[in-house]
């Protein structure tokens, strides 16, 4: 029985990255090499199965979701408690579940969200006059919902960016009854939240306050450090993204017209994301300030790239650029020196499309932060690491966060040759790809839903054949060279083949 319900999720993806000279020794041993400097493709084949693994092991349909340990925590007292902060870590355990082809291991977290529903009412009305509900940087079991733990737990957007898990879970499988029962109602209760809580800064623009930039601090005009501001980009990203998901949630199940309407009018007065005019990165507050700990591990003013959209590649190339250049003034003073912080890292440059930077990240999350039996090392043991690292691989191989399915968009030159079969993307779509000489080759693709995918190719590439059912398919090309859409139907596959 539990090979059974073991193969029935494990099998579903397949990894092959190239070989190995050290592909007999034990992982501890290679490991051990890659720490030395070996590049060994296989332990990352490995690693990456392995957070899935760990995923199917900790989060179930009927039990609790994977806290700070997962489920492997040997602690009396646990660090953390082993309990579920929301300020990124418990959002990372899943970054995995859809893309990897585990989308039922991430039920556990909609159930765990709706058991907080009725509590985070009531702080939300107790603690702020606000409608909807609101979780704060960290929970547990019995439902807990107000601030705690200091300064940084005064951050009241918890539920609103672990909403966009329910909207992540629609997009991928195309489930409406489950956007309609499950998803819409807690993003709205979370975006009442917002809409009440929200309010006028000096500037004449709405922000939240009090506000703060997890768990960092800034440094104020008269040499003082404080975490308080008004309007933190962070909060500004995480409500686009939660605003932005409710409006087009509300579009597809054409309901609640006037309070989408009310949304759109809320984000036109929304303070902006800024850019500093004096080196052109992202700010991370309100004002352009400078930070005591420049090489902080949260990197949360960079949300809009990933995990979600509101910051594009294409779409918003200048906001973009801020937050590149954020990212490496982070890198070159220490970021990413604990290991979630690291596999945030890995996200974050396959998101620019940067296989040989998120590649570089791969190799020092596992020479700097990966423990013998490869779990990740926070320090100590904390396992968000290992699920944000598995999700960063499969953004290196594939994305569909901006509307087309990006084949290969981060491919690093250590690995050549290879092929992943069972990824999925948003759009019910799950993809198989066949690479060589850093080439992509052949792609499969099958569809769950009737939708047209616009499929985008690596650079200098172009498509030979689409065909389906032994029929040879017609395709248009974008505006840009390198996409194209073809229609697709539900319960079908599609063979593409790619030159040069």
């Amino acid at each position: 029985e539990h090979i059974s319900d073991h193969r029935n999720l494990f099998r579903r993806v397949d990894l092959e990255l190239g070989y190995s000279e050290n592909e007999n020794l034990p992982t501890d041993e290679r490991l051990q090499k890659v720490k030395e400097g070996s590049h060994d493709p296989q332990l990352i084949a490995t690693y990456f199965q392995y957070g899935r693994y760990l995923l199917m092991g900790s989060s179930r349909p009927g039990c609790m979701p994977a806290n700070l340990q997962g489920l492997w925590n040997h602690h009396m007292e646990a660090p953390w408690n082993s309990d579920y902060h929301t300020n990124i870590n418990l959002q990372m355990n899943y970054w995995p579940a859809e893309v990897c082809n585990l989308s039922e291991c991430h039920l556990p977290l909609f159930d765990y969200m709706e058991s907080l529903v009725p509590s985070g009412q009531k702080t939300a009305k107790e603690l702020y006059g606000c409608r909807g509900f609101v979780v704060h940087h960290l929970s547990d079991v019995w439902g807990f919902t107000v601030p705690a733990d200091g300064v940084w737990g005064i951050w009241p957007v918890g539920a609103a960016w672990t909403c966009r898990h329910f909207y992540e879970h629609y997009l991928y499988t195309g489930d409406k009854t489950f956007l309609a029962e499950r998803a819409y109602p807690i993003m709205r209760e979370a975006a009442f939240f917002l809409l009440d809580y929200l309010t006028w800064s000096p500037e004449g623009w709405l922000v939240t306050n009090p506000s703060h930039s997890p768990e960092n601090s800034f440094k104020k005009a008269d040499g003082t450090t404080s975490m308080f501001t008004y309007g933190s980009t962070m909060d500004l990203e995480i409500i686009h993204d939660l605003f932005n998901n409710c409006i087009e949630a509300s579009e597809i199940l054409d309901i609640d017209a006037g309070f989408r309407d009310g949304l759109k009018t809320t984000l036109r007065l929304l303070a902006p994301l800024q850019i500093s005019p004096k080196d052109g990165r992202l700010q991370e507050w309100i004002q352009d300030y400078e930070e005591p700990e420049p090489g902080h591990r949260h990197m949360s003013h960079f949300y809009g790239l990933h995990p979600g959209h509101v910051i594009t590649l294409r779409g918003t190339p200048q906001l973009a650029s801020a937050v590149r250049k954020s990212l490496e003034y982070r890198l070159s003073h220490g970021g990413g020196h604990t290991g979630w912080s690291r596999a945030w890292m890995i996200n974050f440059w396959a998101r620019f499309e940067e296989g040989e930077k998120a590649f570089e990240n791969v190799q020092a999350l596992l020479a700097k932060s990966t423990l013998p039996n490869l779990f990740d090392n926070h320090p100590p043991f904390q396992i968000d690491g290992n699920f944000g690292a598995c999700a960063g691989i499969a953004e290196m191989l594939l994305q569909s966060h901006d509307g087309e399915v990006n084949i290969l968009p981060a491919l690093p030159s250590a690995w050549p040759g290879g092929s992943v079969s069972g990824l999925k993307a948003r759009g019910g779509f799950t993809v198989s790809i066949e690479w060589n000489t850093g080439k992509a080759k052949r792609i499969r693709i099958d569809s769950s839903e009737n939708t047209p995918c616009t499929l985008r190719i690596p650079a200098g590439q172009k498509i030979v054949s689409i065909t389906s059912r032994g029929k040879t398919l017609q395709w248009e090309t974008g505006k840009d060279s390198q996409t194209i859409q073809f229609p697709t139907e539900a319960g079908q596959k599609y063979e593409i083949i790619v030159g040069i």
